[in-house]
């Protein structure tokens, strides 16, 4: 930020906080302008998880940034997650789980608890949340409409050797069919969708879903602008530990090849690289623990985590 003294209308000795914060205000706005043109009426979907939902400043914060970018034009699509608060309704019932490559091994009393906990305490706080900050949220999920049409999940790579081996994880679906007609219906109107990650599957059984995979499925199937994935990690890493702000298709996929991108984060890049190419502009892995961070991407030209798209990007500021 330019020193108070260099700004223009401020003169020396003339100190006027009035005056200083018209600037500041004439900068963000002209900053800010382009970038709600450019996202006018175009559809952004945000998956809500991790340490943000935990967080009431952080929640507060993620709700405004939705209600703001519905205020400037965007239609934004909010599908969220709830690991942490299953886990802990799953405790207070004394239900064991178990994780099988990071999926959540789901039974009859399992699946009903993660229905009632996402489809119900999280979904509706998350609504009340933003209609708190002067929006109009709408709460549903995958078994609205047959939004999200599902089937289990049997044979999955092992993350060590990527080999397909067969698994019995219950009641976890993987995304078959998308009829994104209610989403349409409620986010072309002055409401906005909050989605729980349930779907069903055509024999009618409740399944529940990966909520980075629901938003995936959803955004390419209704050719998102974008798809911004809030987790507790700041993005993509270099192997000095730095942050890569962009990725070009081609350069994520030689990370992986070369080791660059480890663990947890290939399987979500494996993921962000099948949404651009079916059709969504990019897809955003951002730190939902930085205040703000969806307006920070959006609506600025500051970065707030790692861009995968079809083509290296200009270059955000610092």
């Amino acid at each position: 930020m330019a020193n108070v003294k260099d700004m223009p209308g401020v003169a020396q000795g003339s100190f006027d906080p009035k005056e200083v914060s018209a600037h500041v205000q004439a900068r963000i706005l002209a900053e800010a302008l382009p970038n709600m043109l450019r996202y006018d009426e175009e559809t952004v979907v945000v998956k809500f998880g991790g340490h943000a939902m935990g967080d009431q400043a952080l929640s507060d914060a993620f709700a405004k940034d939705i209600v703001y970018l519905k205020q400037s034009g965007v239609n934004p699509i909010v599908v969220h997650g709830g690991g942490p608060q299953i886990a802990t309704m799953l405790k207070k019932l004394d239900i064991t789980s178990e994780f099988v490559n990071g999926l959540r091994v789901t039974d009859k009393a399992t699946v009903e608890v993660v229905e009632m906990v996402l489809a119900g305490r999280i979904n509706k706080d998350i609504v009340l949340a933003i209609n708190r900050q002067g929006g109009k949220a709408v709460g549903i999920c995958g078994k609205d409409a047959n939004l999200m049409i599902a089937r289990k999940i049997t044979r999955m790579a092992d993350p060590k050797t990527n080999e397909i081996t067969d698994v019995d994880i219950g009641f976890v679906g993987d995304p078959l069919q998308v009829n994104p007609h209610i989403v349409d219906v409620i986010s072309k109107s002055d409401l906005i969708p909050v989605i729980a990650p349930i779907g069903i599957s055509p024999d009618g059984e409740t399944l529940n879903i990966n909520a980075d995979t629901f938003a995936s499925a959803l955004a390419a199937r209704m050719k998102a602008k974008r798809l911004l994935l809030l987790t507790d990690v700041e993005g993509v890493l270099d192997k000095n530990g730095q942050l890569i702000a962009d990725l070009a298709v081609d350069e994520a996929q030689e990370l992986i090849r070369n080791g660059t991108i480890t663990g947890g984060m290939i399987p979500k890049i494996e993921g962000c690289i099948e949404v651009v190419e079916a059709g969504v502009e990019a897809v955003v892995i951002i730190n939902g623990k930085v205040p703000h961070s969806v307006l920070l991407e959006l609506l600025t030209d500051h970065g707030a985590g790692t861009l995968v798209g079809r083509r290296k990007p200009k270059p955000k500021k610092a």
